[in-house]
C-alpha cells in the first residue's frame, strides 16, 4: 500500500486549479447574448423532453396492452 505525501497532493491540487483557471480565462464574454443561441438551446431541451414523454407514453400503452391481453384469457 502506497501513501501519497501531502506535497504531492497539494501539487496536484495546484495543477488542477491552474487548469480550470486557464480554461475559464480562455472563454471571452462580450456581455451580449445571442438570441439565436438561446432559442437553439431551448429547442434542444424541448426536443429532449418530447422524446422522454413519448417513451413514457409508449411504455404506458405497452403496459395497458399487456394487461389487457392477460385479462382477456
Amino acid at each position: 500500500m502506497t501513501l501519497m505525501s501531502t506535497e504531492k497532493i497539494t501539487y496536484q491540487e495546484k495543477n488542477i486549479d491552474a487548469l480550470t483557471n486557464s480554461v475559464e480565462n480562455d472563454i471571452k464574454f462580450s456581455g451580449r447574448v445571442d438570441i439565436n443561441h438561446l432559442l437553439a438551446r431551448a429547442r434542444k431541451v424541448k426536443e429532449r423532453e418530447n422524446k422522454i414523454n413519448l417513451i413514457f407514453l409508449g411504455m404506458i400503452a405497452g403496459l395497458i396492452i399487456v394487461v389487457g391481453i392477460i385479462l382477456s384469457f
